[in-house]
């Protein structure tokens, strides 16, 4: 994955109180289409050179750098050190940048230092799968709760034109709320996805416990929403064919449907249950207002539920499994300890027998 930023400024630095006295410098990151801007203290900078030393096994092309005992007189600090300090950062992060072996500017340190934004923006930018970073992957979470409000908004309008009898705009209304919800679910996918590779990097267990449990919601609420942009308010609202507007009653419905006792080849017969043969599929309230291409998207959102219930399962399991693998690997260990200190206890035990005989033999 190429990068996205083509430029880096730190143009200024801040002195701040809260919550004790530090200096922050300000980053400018320019990209193809966007820029933005970070705040980082120098130990920041210095956290970062060790992690990217650390993860592609060589140091950056360019050295921090050093340390002023600024912190010790911090109301006093000397501007020009500070300024110093300033472009000597820039300079460091520019000939990242600019360096030949792309493996410290492609590293995930780097990127999440600089905030870079991996979601749905930076697809546009470098024209591949998304990577995301600890802090794109909230923004992208963040986009996507606007985009759910934004569907709440068409279904809200949908049924608003229904109650005026704008039978077409409420139809084109729903439509809308239709495409963009496909849109969210599809990203909902590719955020839950994005925590794996947020794993790998390093991201503590339980920022991951509390991430999972937002992208769970995140679906819980497309589901919601499915339903309720699949299952249109056709009876309710007089949408759609007069069949669909006035359904058929239970009793005429299985008068339609039985067999008549003066049909020849004995079709009044009772239907025994063939075995192996699954039962006939029963109408529901649900499904009786849906046409063919409802009843597809119904399907598809109870098979997106079930598969998304199933991941969250295998999340679970696959945590029990990792805790029941840490107590066997502690419980062994204990084992292990107990059996040394029996032979310990044996080894002393042998000692003092052996003591004992030889004083008897002493005293006699």
């Amino acid at each position: 994955m190429s990068t996205v930023i083509q430029a880096i400024h730190i143009p200024t630095w801040e002195e701040r109180t809260q919550p004790k006295p530090h200096v922050v410098y300000r980053i400018e990151i320019q990209a193809s289409v966007r820029s933005w801007q970070m705040w980082r203290r120098y130990s920041e900078f210095a956290d970062l050179h060790v992690e990217l030393t650390k993860s592609t096994g060589a140091a950056p092309p360019a050295q921090l750098p050093p340390k002023h005992a600024l912190a010790l007189f911090r109301s006093n600090a000397n501007p020009a050190l500070l300024e110093e300090r300033r472009a000597g950062l820039e300079t460091y992060l520019r000939a990242i940048l600019a360096a030949r072996d792309d493996r410290w500017r492609e590293a995930f340190a780097f990127r999440d230092f600089l905030g870079v934004p991996v979601g749905k923006q930076a697809a546009h930018d470098v024209g591949g799968p998304s990577q995301f970073t600890s802090s794109s992957w909230l923004d992208e979470h963040q986009d996507l709760q606007a985009r759910v409000r934004d569907v709440r908004a068409d279904i809200n309008r949908r049924d608003a034109l229904s109650d005026s009898n704008d039978i077409s705009g409420s139809h084109q209304a729903n439509v809308q709320a239709k495409k963009k919800l496909a849109g969210v679910l599809t990203r909902v996918g590719v955020l839950e996805e994005g925590l794996q590779t947020l794993a790998l990097a390093g991201l503590s267990e339980g920022e991951l416990q509390r991430r999972r449990d937002m992208v769970a919601r995140l679906r819980d609420d497309c589901e919601k929403l499915a339903k309720i942009v699949t299952v249109s308010r056709m009876t309710a609202r007089g949408i759609g064919s007069a069949a669909e507007r006035n359904p058929a009653s239970a009793t005429d419905r299985d008068a339609l449907m039985s067999s008549s006792s003066g049909m020849p080849g004995g079709f009044n017969r009772p239907v025994a249950r063939v075995f192996g043969q699954a039962a006939q599929p029963r109408e529901t309230e649900q499904t009786r207002p849906l046409d063919d291409h409802g009843l597809l998207q119904l399907q598809q959102t109870q098979m997106n539920q079930q598969d998304a219930q199933l991941a969250h399962l295998t999340a679970i399991l696959q945590r029990q499994k990792q805790l029941g693998l840490a107590i066997h690997e502690e419980v062994s260990q204990q084992i292990e300890e107990l059996d040394h200190l029996n032979n310990e206890v044996d080894r002393v035990g042998g000692k003092l027998t052996s003591a004992k005989k030889q004083m008897n033999r002493l005293g006699g």
